[in-house]
């Protein structure tokens, strides 16, 4: 009966018999709330660096323990993600146009972005316009602006963060083959074929009238005007 109670006990211990994986456990299991222990609660979201284009909001919350808090001080999220309108221009060349009445080294330039450069895509980093002079006009963009034109990767606070096609920070969030959004490539179909150039309506009746004269097939596409 003794051995029989001893089988017992050691089925309902099992980390007894392998200490080493029990501290590992542990260090897996470790809570969200004991990582939180020690900060006070998020302050509100501040107002959006931008309107519209896609801008970034913070966060703050403050460390009780006299600054030996685990995590970071601040949080940031996107907003105002609805388009700008076509005139207003891209927010990086209206960063750099603000410097056409500041004289650099005593003369005025129309600055326009310079071209991207990865290791400094957070920089205001402008190019005077007909000149090869680029110069970095300051450290950082403001917050919101993309890190370069074709991706919606936008810089924060000097540093680029990666934003996903659904336009939230660090979503991972891809377009498919079919330019859908989080898609898996199933909405759209591959079309082989040579592109045809688009007629204006008088030219569409002019290519009809060959085609019935001469009886030649032209291979036009007509607009349904």
């Amino acid at each position: 009966w003794e051995c029989c109670r001893s089988a017992v006990r050691r089925l309902h211990e099992p980390f007894s018999l392998f200490p080493e994986t029990l501290g590992l456990f542990r260090e897996m299991t470790r809570s969200d709330e004991d990582r939180e222990i020690g900060w006070d609660a998020w302050g509100a979201w501040s107002d959006c660096s931008r309107t519209c284009g896609g801008g970034a909001s913070y966060s703050l919350r403050r460390c009780l323990n006299g600054g030996s808090c685990e995590g970071k001080n601040i949080r940031y999220r996107t907003c105002s993600n609805t388009d700008c309108p076509a005139e207003s221009g891209d927010f990086r060349a209206q960063q750099c146009s603000a410097h056409n009445d500041i004289k650099y080294q005593g003369v005025t330039y129309e600055w326009v972005p310079a071209p991207y450069d990865p290791t400094v895509p957070c920089a205001l980093r402008c190019q005077a316009k007909g000149r090869s002079l680029t110069v970095e006009l300051a450290p950082k963009v403001l917050d919101g602006t993309r890190c370069r034109a074709d991706a919606f990767d936008m810089c924060i606070s000097g540093v680029c963060q990666e934003v996903g096609c659904d336009r939230q920070l660090a979503s991972g969030a891809r377009e498919d083959n079919c330019g859908v959004c989080g898609g898996d490539g199933s909405t759209c179909r591959l079309v082989r074929g040579q592109a045809l150039p688009h007629l204006t309506p008088e030219q569409c009746r002019y290519q009809t009238a060959l085609k019935k004269k001469f009886h030649v097939s032209c291979r036009v596409s007509c607009s349904a005007s």
